[in-house]
């Protein structure tokens, strides 16, 4: 595995940890993961009690509710909760746990001559949704997005033997270091023939898109507004903070090289099914320049 390029220095806490999948891959046995910030899954079979906090729903980005932190386990959430699937376009489908869990973000599996690919995650994966993922074809690649959808990322990775590609930018916000992950830099990234990551920024640092067959994947680092005409961008979500208007044209930026048509986003009916570029094009202006007036 490439090593990163020289002069990138790792955060503190991913030294703490060691080197998170670049070179020297390890497993923190009992680190607990998040599905963003109502409920939290915790790993750590055998120990009384779950962490204090998790640290990803603590920064500013998210929120714990007035009530404080929850967890569950996996074995309570394969209990409580199935997964709903949906065809989109031939190739393309989504799922989504129903009852509503956590945030309630829904993942993509694309089917490519290649391979199939997970984009974004979702917390459960219980023995249904793992013969149907087979059924279709199981999975060659996991791509994320951004940190709060990291989820169970690296069950999903052992269950299928896929690795993870994650925006270096972000190593800081794995919780659970796994051999399956590879942090990849600059703008873009081919993770399979047609299938290309492209780091936009904004959100986090390295908040990211997918690309494939006229479509972005765009999780919720273009998040996709009611009436699906236009796509707008923040720093924090929940706690509506702004992002300044060097990430917004860095991010349209970025885009403009790109075709596509359709833009896919983080939650069910946040679809733009046309004219996806002048979309971007258009939102950005217009937040530039409210945000600059």
């Amino acid at each position: 595995m490439r090593a990163l390029a020289a002069g990138f220095k790792l955060p503190p806490y991913v030294l703490d940890h060691g080197r998170l999948g670049i070179d020297e891959a390890i497993e923190v046995k009992g680190a607990h993961i998040n599905n963003k910030s109502l409920t939290a899954v915790w790993l750590r079979p055998g120990a009384a009690d779950p962490p204090a906090e998790c640290r990803i729903c603590t920064d500013e980005r998210q929120y714990v509710l007035a009530a404080g932190q929850s967890w569950t386990t996996r074995e309570a959430l394969a209990g409580q909760h199935r997964n709903a699937w949906k065809q989109h376009q031939e190739g393309m489908l989504s799922l989504q746990s129903q009852p509503h869990f956590a945030i309630g973000q829904r993942a993509f599996l694309l089917q490519t001559p290649a391979g199939n690919v997970l984009w974004d995650c979702i917390a459960l994966l219980d023995k249904a949704t793992e013969a149907l993922v087979r059924a279709l074809g199981g999975v060659a690649s996991i791509a994320i997005s951004h940190p709060h959808y990291y989820t169970t990322m690296q069950d999903w990775a052992e269950a299928f033997k896929a690795p993870i590609h994650l925006q270096a930018a972000d190593c800081a916000w794995v919780v659970r270091p796994h051999p399956s992950i590879r942090f990849w830099e600059g703008e873009a990234r081919e993770i399979l023939p047609g299938v290309t990551l492209i780091c936009v920024g904004g959100h986090f640092p390295g908040g990211t898109v997918l690309h494939w067959a006229g479509t972005l994947l765009a999780g919720d680092v273009l998040q996709v507004t009611p009436g699906a005409h236009r796509v707008s961008f923040m720093w924090s979500y929940p706690n509506m903070m702004p992002l300044p208007a060097a990430a917004i044209r860095q991010i349209e930026e970025r885009l403009r090289p790109w075709r596509y048509e359709r833009i896919f986003g983080a939650f069910p009916g946040q679809d733009v099914l046309a004219d996806g570029p002048a979309t971007v094009a258009r939102s950005a202006r217009r937040y530039v320049e409210l945000i600059a007036s």
